[in-house]
């Protein structure tokens, strides 16, 4: 039997138990979805977010990219946080790398992938960033790992930066941003960054509201 035969025969297994355990269950999940958690993790498929953190369908609204970064000018990753941040107002996002990741071994390399290089110059610029710390770890693994830490680090500092986050926090003090990274080999996450809402943000990269009063007189004169 063809591979994707076989999944739309899970899909159809999958489905009779829900609805065995539960006779509205997918009349519940078709409801508007009510998630606590915006999840930024990488397209890995080993590091599926519900499945790691136990999580139901409607629970986490998740996006995936390589190497789970937040560009500034990724009109896709921005989209997400705003619909999740704005509409979904979601209380928690979470940048959740990953041990062994793919993205960050490639990018701690000097071998030309194609497209994907322009990519991965964000790690290389995070690498570039911590440059002292790195060199100073001798176990390429052990390196390696640590800079998939500082990754996820430098990807929550770039959600801090974004207009998105900082008009949250000034209008409704939410969401607090996590920075995680899974480990595969025990099944454990590690959290790594922790910045609570209306945390301090550097001068250079805060931005100023206006509030509507103060937009509708600056109209008038």
């Amino acid at each position: 039997m063809k591979d994707y035969k076989k999944v739309l025969l899970a899909n159809k297994a999958w489905a009779k138990e829900k609805l065995e355990l539960d006779e509205d269950y997918f009349t519940n999940l078709s409801k508007d979805q009510q998630p606590n958690f915006l999840w930024i993790g990488c397209s890995d498929s080993r590091v599926p977010a519900e499945e790691i953190t136990n999580m139901q369908p409607g629970e986490v609204f998740v996006h995936r990219n390589v190497a789970n970064l937040v560009v500034h000018t990724d009109i896709n990753i921005l989209s997400v946080l705003q619909y999740a941040v704005e509409v979904l107002k979601v209380q928690h996002v979470v940048v959740c790398g990953h041990y062994n990741c793919g993205g960050v071994k490639a990018a701690m390399g000097n071998q030309d992938l194609g497209l994907i290089n322009k990519w991965l110059r964000n790690i290389k610029d995070v690498y570039a960033k911590h440059d002292a710390e790195l060199h100073q770890i001798e176990d390429e693994n052990a390196r390696f790992n640590r800079l998939v830490e500082l990754n996820v680090s430098e990807q929550v500092n770039n959600l801090v930066q974004t207009t998105v986050i900082q008009r949250a926090w000034k209008n409704r003090e939410l969401p607090h941003l996590h920075g995680w990274v899974f480990d595969m080999h025990t099944g454990l996450i590690k959290e790594v960054m922790d910045i609570p809402a209306g945390s301090k943000i550097d001068d250079i990269y805060r931005f100023d509201f206006h509030t509507d009063e103060q937009v509708s007189n600056s109209s008038i004169h």
